[in-house]
C-alpha cells in the first residue's frame, strides 16, 4: 500500500494524513470563548498553594488549574488535602491530584529503572496496585478533589467507568499525563475515546504535531511552556503565541525544574517549594505579557471560569 493510499485511510478515521505544516488556526475554544489558560504543576502541600495564591494575587495573574501533590497525595494527611481543597474552592483554581499508589513505590519498581524496564512507563502492575490508586482517589474525593492525573490506560478504564456507574461523582475530571507518552494524533484520538477530559501530549512535539492533534480530538490540551531537564528543558514562551492560535482551546503548563524525581520528593523542604512556586508564577506572568504584546487577540479565560471542576470541600 504506497503512502497516499495509507494517508487517504488516516484521513478516514478522523487522523490526519499528514503533520499539518501549514499551522491551521484552531477554530476550537473553551466554553468561555477563551483559547488559553495558565497551569502550574508541583503544588506539593497547602503551604505551596499558599505561596502561589500570594504571588499570583502580586502579580495580578489567573492561575487557573494546578498540578498537586506530584510527589504522591499519600503523603499528605487527611487535614492537608482539606486544606488544599477549601483554599482552591475560595480562589477558584481547578486541581488536578496525583495519588498514590504509583509504579515507583511497587516491589517491582527497580525494573522501571533499567533500560529496557522504562519503555514500558509508569503503568501498574497487577490488580492489587490497580486498588490501591483506586483507593487513594476515592480518598481525595472525600477531601473534596474532583480532578484526577491518570497515566495508565487500565486506569483510566476503571475511573472512567466508575464515574459512568455514579460510583464517583459525575463532575470528576480525569487528565492524561505526559508520562502516557503521546504525542500523535491517532493516540490522542484513543485517549479521549477512553474517557480523558484533558491530555498532556510528550513535552517535544512540534506545532505542525499539536495542529494535528487539535484536528483529531476536541479536549483541551496541555501544553508544556516550561519543562524540567530531564523532559528536555525548554522553554517555549515565545511559541505560545502560535501553540494557543493552533491548538485551542489550551493550558499552557509551567514545571521548570531539574527532575521530578529530585524536587517532588516528599522530604523536599516545604520552605523551598513555597519559593520555586513563586518562580513558576513569575514565569506564567512573562509568558501573559508576551501573549499580550505578540497575540492580542487570543484570549485568555478570566479567574475561575464556570467549567473548571473545582474542588467541593464539606
Amino acid at each position: 500500500m504506497v503512502l497516499e493510499k495509507i494517508r487517504d485511510f488516516m484521513e478516514r478515521q478522523g487522523i490526519p494524513g499528514r503533520d499539518l505544516y501549514d499551522l491551521p488556526r484552531s477554530t476550537r475554544t473553551f466554553p468561555d470563548g477563551a483559547h488559553y489558560r495558565f497551569e502550574v504543576a508541583g503544588v506539593e502541600r497547602p503551604s505551596t498553594l499558599e505561596a502561589l495564591i500570594d504571588e499570583a494575587r502580586k502579580r495580578n495573574v489567573p492561575i487557573h488549574r494546578v498540578i498537586a501533590t506530584v510527589g504522591g497525595s499519600t503523603y499528605c494527611d487527611f487535614r492537608e488535602l482539606q486544606a488544599m481543597a477549601r483554599m482552591a474552592r475560595d480562589e477558584r483554581i481547578e486541581v488536578i491530584m496525583t495519588v498514590g499508589h504509583r509504579k515507583g513505590w511497587d516491589a517491582g519498581a527497580k525494573e522501571s529503572a533499567t533500560s529496557e524496564g522504562s519503555l514500558q512507563g509508569f503503568r501498574l502492575r497487577g490488580s492489587d496496585h490497580l486498588s490501591y490508586w483506586i483507593a487513594d482517589m476515592m480518598r481525595n474525593i472525600q477531601a473534596g478533589f474532583r480532578g484526577f492525573l491518570v497515566y495508565d490506560e487500565g486506569v483510566l478504564f476503571l475511573v472512567n467507568r466508575m464515574r459512568e456507574e455514579g460510583l464517583i461523582p459525575k463532575e470528576t475530571i480525569f487528565k492524561f499525563s505526559v508520562f502516557g507518552g503521546y504525542c500523535s494524533a491517532a493516540g490522542a484520538k484513543v485517549v479521549e475515546s477512553m474517557g480523558a477530559d484533558t491530555l498532556n501530549p510528550a513535552s517535544d512535539v512540534s506545532l505542525p504535531i499539536l495542529a494535528g492533534i487539535r484536528r483529531a480530538v476536541q479536549i483541551p490540551l496541555d501544553v508544556y511552556i516550561s519543562v524540567v531537564d530531564s523532559f528536555g528543558g525548554m522553554f517555549r514562551a515565545y511559541e505560545a503565541p502560535e501553540i494557543a492560535r493552533v491548538a485551542s482551546p489550551c493550558y499552557f503548563k509551567f514545571e521548570p525544574g531539574t527532575s521530578e524525581g529530585e524536587i517532588y520528593k516528599p522530604w523536599v523542604d516545604e520552605r523551598w517549594h513555597q519559593g520555586f512556586v513563586r518562580e513558576k508564577v513569575k514565569m506564567v506572568s512573562i509568558v501573559e505579557e508576551i501573549m499580550k504584546r505578540h497575540a492580542p487577540g487570543l484570549i485568555v479565560s478570566g479567574k475561575g471560569p464556570s467549567d473548571l471542576a473545582l474542588p467541593r470541600p464539606e
